[in-house]
């Protein structure tokens, strides 16, 4: 199921995190850096997922 979200967040990286942990900070923390750029949402998704 990881493979799954980690390909959603390469798409979409906030929904990937939503998938994942739901409404936390972890989430707004990702929209945040997803409107700073692309990447750093990416990145963050990526290591949120992997992390669990």
């Amino acid at each position: 199921m990881d493979i799954v979200r980690i390909i959603i967040a390469i798409f979409i990286p906030p929904l990937g995190v939503f998938l994942q942990v739901g409404l936390g900070g972890h989430f707004w923390l990702n929209i945040l850096l997803t409107l700073f750029g692309y990447v750093p949402g990416l990145v963050h998704a990526i290591w949120v997922i992997a992390k669990k």
